[in-house]
């Protein structure tokens, strides 16, 4: 079982949003049953919401489920648990060091880490910017050069 978690701040809107994608491109692929796949956030502002309805607009837009998402804070026993922790900006990976348990082996990066030639280094707040689209664009490009990554590496 290959164990990815997504984290964005809140956990209604970057991360859930991930953590759909990826769920929805390994299905198609029909390697679902070799994932786990999870999304937490850095605050616990939004702790058992639902994703934000701008996530949930172009999940549906798209037809990606988010049925039974509801957001959860990131806690140090991810790392025991998750091979990969994802995040959606460089300050979330600031974030994530201050609580990080020094565990060999999983890989802790930003989701433009895996696009070439990104046009973002980090996928933009849509809770602060309102442009849900431009977030889905990023995050699905960024879930499938993880997913291509992690086949690639690990033999899926």
């Amino acid at each position: 079982m290959i164990n990815v978690l997504f984290i964005c701040l809140g956990n209604i809107c970057r991360s859930p949003m991930a953590e759909a994608i990826f769920r929805q491109l390994t299905e198609e692929e029909g390697i679902a049953d070799q994932f786990h796949v999870d999304s937490a956030g850095i605050g616990d502002w939004h702790v058992g919401l639902p994703p934000h309805e701008g996530t949930r607009k172009v999940l549906d837009q798209k037809n990606i489920s988010y049925q039974g998402m509801k957001a959860r804070q990131v806690v140090k026993q991810d790392w025991e648990t998750f091979d990969y922790i994802i995040a959606m900006d460089e300050q979330n990976i600031h974030d994530l060091e201050t609580i990080r348990k020094e565990v060999e082996g999983v890989t802790v990066a930003k989701l433009m880490d895996y696009v070439e030639k990104a046009e973002e280094e980090n996928v933009p707040d849509p809770y602060f910017t309102k442009n849900f689209d431009y977030t889905y664009h990023l995050v699905s490009k960024g879930c499938s050069a993880l997913l291509s990554e992690i086949k690639q590496k690990r033999g899926v």
